[in-house]
């Protein structure tokens, strides 16, 4: 598992340009089969639509790479919207530029152009984080000590991703694999061996960029 950039949930934008209208979709995506459901279910969605061409990278070492011009001129839509996903680091994310023809040729330059600038408009109103391989901690204490836990979150900028109030509470953390060891030693001497933790799993968390 590698750490990886990409967008916070599906998002859409649209700019025109000679009275050609270009709506950017994009959305983060598990795998390939998911960037290629993803893509269908746009083309579904814009069936009228003149073009909807396509650009993915499917998974987090940015292996699975796809395209598509869906009519435009050869290399003039799906490569650079490609380019602009890659330039941005993102992985693990796919783009639909959706194009409804306003009656004017935009020529070669000008399609790479307005594809391109359709991408970048998308990755920026997007929420971009990163995502990271994380152990996921937990330690269940008496109410007493909460507002310890949560001081000591905050000292250290760990990342609290949930709480279960019951005759305890329960505060679940996100730590990057890499600061586990530092997190456990900081969390023993905080609190002196009065409370412990317990792995619950790991994956994947979306810290923010």
């Amino acid at each position: 598992m590698n750490d990886y950039l990409s967008v916070e949930g599906e998002i859409s934008c649209e700019y025109v340009v000679e009275r050609s209208r270009f709506i950017t979709h994009i959305a983060p995506v598990e795998n390939e089969e998911s960037a290629k459901a993803y893509v269908e279910k746009i083309r579904k969605a814009h069936s009228l639509a003149t073009h909807n061409c396509y650009a993915y990278i499917a998974d987090e070492c940015g292996l699975k790479q796809k395209f598509s011009d869906d009519g435009e001129p050869q290399g003039t839509a799906g490569l650079p919207m490609l380019e602009v996903l890659k330039a941005r680091g993102l992985k693990k994310c796919a783009v639909v530029v959706t194009r409804y023809f306003g009656g004017v040729k935009l020529g070669a330059g000008g399609l790479v152009r307005a594809y391109t600038k359709a991408v970048a408009d998308g990755v920026n109103a997007a929420k971009v984080v990163k995502y990271t391989v994380c152990a996921f901690i937990e330690t269940a204490a008496d109410y007493e000590y909460y507002a310890k836990i949560l001081k000591f979150a905050e000292s250290k900028n760990y990342k609290i991703i949930d709480t279960q109030f019951s005759e305890r509470a329960t505060v679940r953390f996100a730590i990057p694999a890499e600061n586990l060891a530092a997190f456990e030693a900081n969390f023993a001497d905080c609190f002196n061996g009065r409370l412990e933790t317990e792995t619950s799993g790991t994956g994947y968390y979306a810290f923010e960029e």
